[in-house]
C-alpha cells in the first residue's frame, strides 16, 4: 500500500501504460482520477475498478484543449479537494508516415503532436499545481521517451515533444521543489502498447527479430506494468528525495 490515502490524476489512464498505472496505483491504496479522451474505455475502467472496491473517477478530457483541462481540474477540486500525484502519461505517436523527417512533415501533424504531447503536459501541470499545493506538496511524473534522449529518424514532431518534456521536467523541479512538489520523468522505449505498433510493429521495414537480438540488451519487449511500477515508485514517499530525475526505462536500448 505504497500510495495509501494519496489522490492521483493519470492522463491517458484508460489504456496502455496508463491503464496499468491506474490498476497498480489503486491496488496500492490510491484514489485515481482518469483523464482520457476515450470515453468508452474510461467508463469501462471506472466501472470495473469501482466494482472491485477501488476509488476511481473518469473524466472525459482532451488534454490538448486548455478549457477542457481547466474544467476537469475544477471537477477534481470540488469532489476531492486536493491531489497528491499528477502522472502526465498521455501522448501520441502518429505512424504511417504522418510524423516524419522535418522536410516531409506537414504543419498539421506537427501542431497536432505538439498540442497533445507538450501542450497537454503544460495544461495538466498548470491546473494541477494549485491542488498539489493544497496537499503540502506532491509528485509530478512526466513522460518522455528514448526519443527525448537520442536521435531517432522520421519522427521529428514526436522527438521534439519528448525532448521538450525532458527539459521541462528539470525546470519544474527547480521551480517547485521549494514547495515540496517533486517533478521527475520516465523515458520508456520498446513497451508493448498500441503506440509501439504505430512506431515499429506496423512498419514493414522494421525487423523485430534483429531489434530484440541485437539492439535490446534484455532481449525482450517491455510491458506496460514495467513502466507503471516506476511511476508508482515516483509517486510514493520512497522517492521523496528524487527531483528532476530522468529515469530511462528501456531495457538498455539507448546505451547499447
Amino acid at each position: 500500500m505504497l500510495l495509501k490515502d494519496k489522490i492521483a490524476v493519470i492522463t491517458g489512464g484508460a489504456g496502455g501504460i496508463g491503464l496499468s498505472a491506474t490498476k497498480i496505483f489503486t491496488k496500492n491504496g490510491a484514489s485515481v482520477i482518469i483523464l482520457d479522451f476515450d470515453e468508452k474505455a474510461g467508463v469501462k475502467v471506472e466501472q470495473e475498478l469501482t466494482r472491485e472496491g477501488f476509488t476511481v473517477k473518469f473524466i472525459k478530457t482532451d488534454i490538448s484543449d486548455e478549457k477542457a483541462v481547466k474544467k476537469a481540474f475544477e471537477i477534481i477540486a470540488n469532489e476531492f479537494g486536493r491531489i497528491d500525484v499528477l502522472y502526465n502519461n498521455a501522448s501520441v505517436f502518429l505512424g504511417g508516415g504522418r510524423d516524419n523527417k522535418m522536410s516531409d512533415l506537414s504543419s498539421e501533424i506537427w501542431d497536432r503532436v505538439l498540442h497533445i504531447n507538450l501542450y497537454g503536459t503544460y495544461h495538466c501541470t498548470k491546473y494541477a499545481i494549485p491542488l498539489l499545493r493544497l496537499s503540502g506538496g506532491g509528485s509530478i511524473i512526466n513522460t518522455s521517451s528514448s526519443a527525448g534522449q537520442i536521435g531517432i529518424p522520421e519522427c521529428d514532431a514526436y522527438t521534439a515533444t519528448k525532448g521538450a518534456v525532458t527539459a521541462l521536467t528539470r525546470s519544474l523541479a527547480v521551480e517547485y521543489g521549494p514547495e515540496n512538489i517533486r517533478t521527475n520523468c520516465i523515458a520508456p522505449a520498446a513497451i508493448l502498447t498500441e503506440m509501439v505498433k504505430e512506431s515499429n510493429l506496423n512498419d514493414p521495414r522494421f525487423d523485430e527479430k534483429a531489434f530484440l537480438e541485437k539492439g535490446t540488451p534484455l532481449r525482450r519487449w517491455g510491458l506496460p506494468e514495467d513502466i507503471a511500477n516506476v511511476a508508482m515508485f515516483l509517486a510514493s514517499d520512497l522517492a521523496s528525495y528524487l527531483n528532476g530525475t530522468i529515469i530511462v526505462a528501456d531495457g538498455g536500448i539507448t546505451v547499447a
